[in-house]
């Protein structure tokens, strides 16, 4: 009996297999593309070369694209995807055609969790992608908006010191991975909602659907895939944001009854939001509800994920790297001394400490694919056909890596490769490009940037950081856990000794 069950099994598999190859034939053009496409390996039936990214697609990719070039060809599914591995490259596909290149594959993450694609990471490219990118650079992150928060800020990371300290005194070892991730859960819950409350337990809510945004969903490639949930992501992503909306109608709903903002004072992200909602009637840009909904989650998400993996990839090599830990703190010690915590004014003259940043950027990109490009027409790049409605992966991580571009010491931490260049991470350099480049660029930078430097600087400035157990730096593990963004894949842990002549 059982033998009979295998033959089925393996006659239906089989069957499958058939109908998928002559649906992906169907599929093809018939007459082919009318240009050259880019070289690339050869792919499966249906799947195309799914089965190719492993659980590191960064690192499998570049591996690929040493035997196929900068700019390869695979298939995702049914949908053409071009890789760019190279600094060269990318200013092609992020420059010379970044109009062509500007929009977002329809993705079901998108779809279900962000309202439909209203958010602005994943819009699709047009007018309401513009409205809305100029509304969140001007009204939420510009630099006049970034002044507003100092205060909070100060308070915010004063308290993260006082937490270390009171480690310190019992010579306690911490989680530093948690102690980064509450600071900046703390300072984005006041930033967007006014307040840190214990109502706030949607951490889990947030890591989760950033997990769902970075996973391969074969329902985004093979579209006839959706409707039958194979890998259970739509009943998870369904119940994440079902999480999530009842949260922000709560939040919304409170914000709308606040006297503050009756009286027209707007303390807080949602305060400005509801102002221009029911202030904005114009052609342009009409805002409603979902809008503000889901543009609360690309900030939430954006600041909570990348900033505190960003933060801990630094604090880890400066760990595994005491030469450059120690020209850290003697940086610090000249240009603040041992008497007074870190300001905000003095991070413009920590001039390595942003060299120790950018290097960390470029071994530990956060989002080392970026996020994923979409054509809007046919073209020719580089004597290579790009079929419209192709999706471009963006390989920062492999960029970050390339020998040809950073020398033969590409793998080793050396900050000190920036001395004398003009190198930096504003997207003009396509050698760098941890917060992308051309219109997509992400619109937080500069916010993420200085809670990036405070909280790095302050944290090496107040504390000497040791391993624990007797580990060697040698013996620390680097390893990276891939999806949207690259986190570490195991909590950091230290052991803090306050350092500073001033008491708290």
């Amino acid at each position: 009996m059982e033998s009979w069950f295998a033959v089925i099994f393996f006659a239906v598999l089989a069957g499958l297999y058939f109908f998928f190859h002559l649906l992906t034939v169907l599929l093809r053009p018939k007459n082919g593309y009318p240009g050259k496409l880019p070289p690339g390996p050869v792919g499966l039936p249906l799947l195309g070369h799914l089965h190719m990214l492993g659980d590191h697609p960064p690192r499998n990719l570049q591996r690929l694209a040493k035997e196929y070039g900068p700019i390869m060809f695979i298939r995702l599914g049914l949908i053409p995807t071009m890789v760019v591995s190279s600094a060269k490259a990318a200013e092609l596909f992020l420059k010379t055609h970044d109009a062509i290149f500007a929009s977002r594959p329809t993705l079901q993450v998108a779809d279900l969790i962000s309202y439909g694609q209203k958010n602005l990471i994943f819009a699709k490219y047009g007018s309401y992608w513009r409205n809305i990118r100029k509304l969140c650079t001007i009204e939420l992150l510009s630099s006049s908006k970034i002044e507003m928060f100092k205060p909070m800020r100060r308070e915010e990371v004063l308290g993260f010191v006082q937490s270390v300290k009171i480690a310190s005194d019992s010579q306690s070892m911490i989680d530093v991975s948690l102690k980064i991730q509450s600071l900046i859960d703390g300072m984005t819950y006041r930033m967007i909602f006014g307040f840190k409350d214990h109502r706030f337990n949607i951490k889990s809510s947030i890591q989760e659907s950033v997990a769902l945004a970075g996973a391969f969903n074969l329902a985004d490639y093979i579209p006839f895939f959706r409707a039958l949930d194979f890998q259970g992501l739509g009943r998870r992503m369904k119940a994440c944001h079902k999480v999530l909306d009842e949260f922000l109608e709560k939040i919304i709903d409170e914000h709308e009854r606040d006297d503050k903002y009756l009286q027209g004072e707007h303390k807080d992200f949602i305060h400005v939001m509801l102002s221009l909602m029911k202030s904005n009637n114009t052609r342009e840009l009409h805002l409603d509800r979902d809008n503000i909904k889901a543009i609360i989650l690309d900030m939430i998400g954006a600041a909570m994920d990348t900033s505190s993996t960003a933060i801990e990839w630094v604090i880890a090599e400066l760990l595994k790297n005491p030469r450059v830990m120690k020209l850290v703190q003697e940086e610090l010690e000249n240009v603040i001394g041992l008497e007074r915590m870190v300001k905000e004014t003095d991070l413009i003259k920590l001039s390595y400490l942003k060299m120790v940043i950018m290097e960390s950027m470029r071994i530990h990109p956060v989002a080392p694919l970026l996020i994923p490009h979409q054509s809007i027409e046919d073209i020719t790049v580089d004597g290579y056909f790009i079929p419209n409605k192709s999706i471009v992966l963006i390989n920062a991580w492999a960029i970050g890596r390339d020998p040809n571009v950073w020398s033969s010491n590409v793998d080793e931490f050396y900050p000190e490769r920036f001395i004398g260049t003009t190198i930096d991470v504003q997207g003009h350099d396509f050698q760098l490009l941890p917060f992308g480049s051309g219109r997509r660029k992400c619109p937080g930078m500069q916010l993420g940037l200085t809670v990036a430097q405070l909280v790095l600087a302050q944290l090496v400035h107040c504390f000497n950081l040791a391993l624990p157990d007797g580990m060697s730096p040698e013996d620390l593990d680097m390893t990276e856990k891939f999806g949207l963004t690259l986190p570490r894949a195991n909590h950091l842990m230290a052991i803090p000794t306050y350092r500073l002549r001033m008491n708290l």
